[in-house]
């Protein structure tokens, strides 16, 4: 009884808040005379950001005033964390001398249903706590906007493609039920939030004719979205995101950054030697990873027990003599994975068929070494859930490392005779082992001369049977491993660019990088080419 009236008072609540948001004013007076000056406690929040930025506008003022007019930027972000970041970012590009339209869309929840009177309330108090930059930083909501009346084929494609990859990321599995209500209510939603923000992008970039689009991810949610668009109409598009290290930045030129496309970096770099500085750095931060330890400018521990040996590890795990093969998995539903298949449905699907194919291969032991990150997404599906839905019945020669179970990964890439991975950086630290590695995902370091790539299943069972058949032919020669070490070393220290403030911890950045720094001599000399990517300038490296 008490669940139903709770359950009534809530769907009351929220009609109720839904005609008032449909209401001319009616948020807007409430705003006003209620809620503006109290402390938020919305999971939006952008009281911080509003406390800040009177204090950085005359930076920007003065910065701005001797700068070279220089592009027509559209900076799009949502979600508050983006947001907030976002505005600062706008405002170090004014400080350089471009005229920033930043577009905000004031969601917290991507997955769920707001009440119009909220999210009216939302676009107040987004305008709000901009309202101090405004005379330097163009800002709109997108909820504000006109949409267009119609939409072309391939962004209602593309949408679809996207609102698939948003289902999979907020539910954290790769199989989405379109029979089942709650994936079904996902997946509707992100479908009717996508199609609406791409109606109103289209129409303000054929109005505004921004000459670069900038915008976080690129790959999923509406930031997908503003990417599929901005290059549906040849708009040069910049996308980013960041890793662990503080003070980089990842950056990609008209493609999502999620990709990861790297091809660029293969044929400007990939052909340079490698020093003997390069490799005692490289090998810095493999033995970094290998013991458990932070590295760098980074507080992220890859592993959560330190190396403990290859023979350890075998008698732990009661391993005899037969070969080993590793198969390192990725998280369900990370966005680094979403839309990578290349002849697999899923990644799931790999997992499910290869181990079937090992349980029928008792002359091998096999070991899933299920990713570390699945204990910080705990709602994901497991890969081990997975491997144990295929086979009920575990075959001694078949053995699964949990997430928190205390085996080193870098142990077992020692152990292993042959690595099989989807797109897990642990193929390519393997490569660089010298083991071979069969890679089914669309990677990054797919293709690049020291990995075996297959393009459908009866290529991935015809080479596991080949390697499987003489696997110390099949250990790399010192040119592939040279080419795996040469293409980390890239992609580990050259694909980051060095930038001030990273997404997570940005206050913290902010503190040790203000505007003024980061605008004046000591910034520009360390970040001065990065802001030049920011905004669609070719990619450039100093050795």
């Amino acid at each position: 009884m008490a669940t139903s009236l709770f359950k009534y008072f809530m769907i009351n609540k929220t009609s109720l808040r839904n005609f008032l948001g449909e209401l001319p004013l009616a948020a807007e007076l409430d705003w006003t005379l209620r809620q503006k000056n109290r402390t938020r406690k919305d999971h939006y929040n952008l009281q911080r950001l509003q406390k800040s930025l009177p204090a950085a506008l005359p930076v920007v003022e003065r910065f701005a005033r001797n700068a070279q007019p220089g592009k027509k930027i559209l900076f799009f972000a949502t979600l508050h964390y983006w947001i907030e970041q976002s505005a600062y970012i706008s405002l170090l590009l004014t400080g350089l001398g471009h005229k920033v339209t930043l577009m905000t869309l004031p969601y917290s929840e991507w997955h769920k249903r707001m009440d119009k009177f909220t999210q009216r309330q939302r676009i107040l108090h987004t305008r709000d706590a901009l309202a101090a930059i405004a005379s330097w930083v163009n800002h709109v909501s997108l909820l504000d906007l006109k949409p267009a009346s119609v939409l072309p084929a391939q962004l209602k494609a593309d949408i679809e493609e996207i609102s698939l990859w948003d289902s999979q990321y907020t539910l954290m599995r790769e199989e989405v039920d379109m029979n089942h209500p709650s994936d079904r209510a996902v997946y509707d939603l992100r479908i009717e939030r996508n199609t609406f923000a791409a109606r109103l992008a289209l129409d303000w970039m054929q109005t505004n004719k921004p000459e670069v689009v900038l915008v976080p991810n690129g790959l999923i949610l509406e930031m997908g979205v503003i990417f599929r668009v901005a290059r549906y109409l040849k708009i040069p598009v910049m996308t980013f995101e960041f890793n662990d290290q503080r003070e980089q930045i990842w950056l990609a030129q008209n493609s999502s950054i999620m990709r990861m496309d790297t091809d660029y970096l293969v044929e400007a770099r990939c052909h340079l030697p490698m020093t003997d500085a390069m490799y005692e750095r490289l090998a810095d931060l493999e033995n970094a990873r290998r013991g458990a330890k932070v590295w760098g400018k980074s507080k992220r521990l890859w592993q959560y027990v330190s190396s403990q040996g290859a023979e350890k590890t075998r008698t732990m795990l009661g391993l005899d003599n037969r070969p080993v093969v590793m198969l390192a998995a990725n998280v369900l539903g990370d966005s680094l994975t979403l839309g990578r298949n290349v002849f697999a449905e899923s990644m799931s699907e790999w997992l499910t068929r290869t181990i079937q194919f090992f349980a029928s291969r008792p002359d091998v032991q096999f070991v899933l070494r299920v990713h570390p990150g699945e204990t910080i997404v705990p709602k994901a599906r497991s890969m081990a859930q997975v491997a144990r839905e295929a086979l009920p019945s575990l075959p001694e020669h078949i053995h699964i490392i949990g997430a928190t179970d205390k085996i080193n990964t870098y142990d077992l890439i020692e152990i292993a005779d042959l690595g099989l991975a989807y797109t897990t950086t642990v193929g390519l630290e393997t490569a660089m082992n010298g083991r071979p590695v069969i890679l089914c995902g669309q990677t990054h370091y797919r293709g690049r001369g020291f990995t075996m790539d297959p393009h459908s299943w009866d290529d991935y069972f015809a080479a596991l049977e080949n390697v499987l058949s003489d696997l110390p032919a099949h250990r790399l020669n010192d040119e592939q491993i040279a080419k795996a070490w040469n293409y980390a070393y890239r992609y580990f220290f050259e694909y980051p660019r060095p930038f001030p403030w990273r997404l997570m911890n940005f206050w913290d950045d902010l503190a040790v990088w203000p505007l003024e720094k980061a605008l004046g001599p000591e910034g520009q000399t360390a970040f001065g080419d990065t802001y030049k990517f920011l905004v669609g300038e070719p990619f450039t490296w100093k050795d």
